[in-house]
């Protein structure tokens, strides 16, 4: 199927927000992402008329165009959806996927450790080994519409997750996320959905509350 332009620019888009490229509160300059993406300004007019109907970018007075920023109140609605959405699909993934899969899990696994280890910590490595990291493990699921779900939820919280793990790399090096990772591909080797659950939810709840902590929230 032939891709447009405007659906290549929101592709890029999204995986800017989704990966933490792009921080809660930042400002898009359109024109500079229309250069960057070498297109001319429509598509990429159309990229953020369809991420603002998702809620992933928001159009102000003037339109200027920013990263949401996220109150309290929003995230940890988000944070209880994840619970629920991702959870189910590692529950579904430790069930079905392959062996190939899972050492596709465990390369990433053992890429955010590597970059957590790091001294200084690489925290651009391991933001993209944990956004890899984790859908590697949804995808293996086999279920397309829960992959959307879920990407909808990260399009929201991914700015502010990954704000957190760039700030914060003292988290990274032998904390909660490199524990929680290696508990869920030992529970995918097992297959084993309820310690991959167990696993996930973990990795998710101390990120929430550090983040909580931090006061990386509007009220």
């Amino acid at each position: 199927m032939h891709e447009t332009l405007g659906e290549r620019v929101t592709g890029e888009l999204r995986e800017l927000l989704i990966s933490g490229r792009l921080a809660p509160g930042e400002k898009l300059s359109l024109r500079r992402v229309a250069e960057a993406l070498g297109v001319s300004m429509m598509p990429v007019r159309e990229a953020v008329s369809r991420l603002a109907a998702d809620q992933a970018l928001e159009v102000l007075p003037g339109r200027a165009v920013r990263v949401p920023v996220l109150t309290l109140a929003q995230f940890r609605e988000l944070t209880r959806i994840r619970l629920v959405l991702e959870g189910f699909a590692v529950e579904e993934a430790a069930k079905v996927a392959t062996d190939e899969q899972v050492e596709a899990v465990a390369r990433y696994e053992a890429a955010f450790r590597a970059a957590a280890k790091a001294d200084p910590t690489d925290s651009a490595a391991a933001v993209a080994a944990n956004r890899h990291l984790h859908f590697s493990v949804y995808e293996a699921a086999g279920m397309p519409s829960l992959i959307e779900m879920i990407e909808r939820l990260w399009l929201k919280a991914g700015p502010v997750l990954n704000l957190d793990m760039r700030h914060e790399p003292s988290r990274l090096d032998g904390g909660s996320a490199v524990q929680a990772h290696a508990a869920l591909v030992a529970a995918l080797r097992q297959h084993d959905p309820a310690a991959a659950r167990a696993a996930l939810e973990e990795d998710i709840r101390a990120a929430a509350e550090h983040i909580e902590r931090t006061a990386r929230l509007a009220e």
